[in-house]
């Protein structure tokens, strides 16, 4: 079998409680395309790798 990278898939409560944000927030994130997830069954699941790049991104400066 080819080697296969590690991926390690989170809750949105767990990406909600690593980025301190709403489970609501990261849904907003997840369907406006920000934040990659893959859908299983009526639950989403978001790599780990996907929010540690999303939180190295800069803050958009609003106002």
């Amino acid at each position: 079998m080819a080697d296969l990278p590690e991926m390690r898939f989170l809750t949105v409560a767990e990406v909600a409680e690593i980025m301190r944000v709403s489970k609501m927030t990261v849904y907003r994130l997840v369907h406006a395309g920000d934040l990659p997830a893959v859908r299983f069954g009526r639950s989403y699941r978001v790599p780990e790798q996907a929010v540690s790049e999303a939180l190295q991104r800069p803050i958009a400066d609003v106002g």
